[in-house]
Order: C-alpha cells, then structure tokens, then sequence
C-alpha cells in the first residue's frame, strides 16, 4: 500500500513542479510529452500519439487542438487514410523543446540529488521492472 501512495505523490508533486515552470511556455505537465514524443517521430498519428503517451484519444485530441492553438504543432491530413492526421513541430515548438528538456533534467537532478550513481541504476531498474509488470496486468 505505500509503494502506491509513494507513487501518487511523486506523480503529483512532480506534475505541480513542472506545471509551474513550463507556465512559461503555455505548457503544462500533461502536454509537453506530446512535443518530446513528436521530436523523434514527425508525421505521426494522432492515433499513434495517443498510444505512445497512454492517454485515451479525447484527451490527446484536446491537448493536440491547444498546441496547434498555441503555435507549437501543425496537423495535415494523411494522404493514405482521409480520417487519420499526421503531427508535426513548428520552428516555435523546436525552439522551446531544448528549454522544456533542461527543466526536466533539472527536476530529475534535484529529485535524485542525494543518491549515487548505483542508487539512481537501481532506482531505474526498479521502476522500469514494476511498470513493465503493471503493463501486464489484465483489467
């Protein structure tokens, strides 16, 4: 039971923490990963986003609309299949992804300040172990 609440605030608090400064960029902690996933995989589904973040596709389609609202992303119909988008990054989303990822970086640096290099691998390890068995739990 405290593996779980353990769990629900680190979330959380880290949510807060990063909703805090990526205000800056009119992002919160729910749409950035939309712009990192995107870094790596321009042209890709709305669809396909959803998948890779874990957000059912209401969701994604709600942060999608706000970050082509904001500027940060561009949806051009797939020429393949007429009901499908494809995402891409502006040159406004690229200019801020190294800036969004330093606060990241920064925020993993405080979080694991007082932890050494092989308390970090096992912590990663650990987490890593128990999301790939949470992941194979039949709801």
């Amino acid at each position: 039971m405290y593996l779980i609440k353990l769990n629900n605030r680190i979330f959380r608090t880290t949510q807060i923490y990063l909703d805090k400064v990526l205000k800056q960029y009119e992002l919160s902690s729910g749409s950035y990963p939309y712009l990192l996933i995107l870094r790596g995989n321009e042209g890709i589904s709305q669809n396909k986003i959803s998948g890779e973040i874990g957000c059912d596709k209401a969701m994604s389609a709600r942060t999608i609309t706000k970050l082509i609202k904001l500027g940060y992303l561009d949806r051009n119909k797939d020429e393949t299949d007429s009901r499908a988008y494809k995402l891409y990054l502006t040159e406004k989303a690229k200019v801020i992804i190294p800036k969004v990822l330093d606060e990241i970086h920064k925020l993993a640096n405080l979080i694991t300040s007082d932890l050494n290099y092989n308390e970090k691998v096992i912590t990663i390890d650990s987490l890593n172990k128990i999301l790939n068995n949470i992941k194979m739990i039949k709801i």
